[in-house]
């Protein structure tokens, strides 16, 4: 990934939070039909290994986990929410005109060598604990538990687990830290009076000015 140092973000604490705090990757591995991609929530397992490790499952139908290439690195993607940047909104404009479009956005890169956890009592530890992660905050908890003990089997025979032990890890945030601080506040301004996600960024650039 490309990675100016104004956006580069190497603390690996800070990353671990990102990624625990998102929803699912994209993740991609190189297979014998070319690359292959599926959305997956994943897991971070913090302490597991050097950099930590991220698990998950794919349906039992899905090729990927099947053709993913041995020995060469997967890639998982953690996008954090994006808006387009108005040069409208900086200070700048009015000052020299000398101002273009950008994007902001957030996003993090996890390289690993694809595992394959076709493993029952993994797989349902691993259901189990993606859905007491994502039922958490919720007044009526769902629970595994509450579906048909026989109807569970059969949907645990249907996918398979996944691991990605991390390799390396990289992240990227771009939230205007390059302009005048008059111009990151016109665009947080801009950011702000729109959309549910344009104003998700403003607060990211809130947040990364302090």
């Amino acid at each position: 990934m490309y990675r100016p140092t104004a956006f580069d973000v190497t603390d690996v604490t800070e990353l671990h939070d990102a990624i625990a705090a998102s929803g699912p990757a994209h993740l991609i591995s190189m297979t014998d039909c070319g690359l292959t991609a599926s959305v997956v929530p994943l897991l971070l397992d913090r302490d597991r290994g050097p950099h930590g490790s991220l698990v998950g499952h794919l349906a039992r139908a899905n090729r990927h986990w099947r053709n993913a290439t041995a020995g060469v690195e997967s890639l998982a993607i953690f996008a954090g929410p994006d808006a387009y940047i108005s040069p409208s909104w900086y200070a700048t404009k009015k000052e020299t005109g000398k101002v273009v479009p950008t994007w902001n956005y957030e996003v993090i890169h996890v390289y690993g060598e694809l595992v394959v956890h076709d493993d029952p009592v993994w797989v349902e530890a691993l259901v189990r604990r993606l859905t007491d992660h994502h039922e958490v905050d919720r007044d009526e908890r769902w629970s595994v538990d509450d579906a048909p003990t026989e109807y569970v089997r059969a949907q645990l025979r249907a996918i398979v687990g996944i691991e990605l032990p991390i390799i390396r890890i990289e992240g990227k945030h771009k939230l205007s830290q390059n302009r005048p601080t008059a111009d990151i506040t016109g665009a947080i301004n801009g950011l702000s009076a729109g959309t549910p996600t344009e104003r998700a960024v403003a607060e990211r650039m809130t947040r990364a000015g302090r």
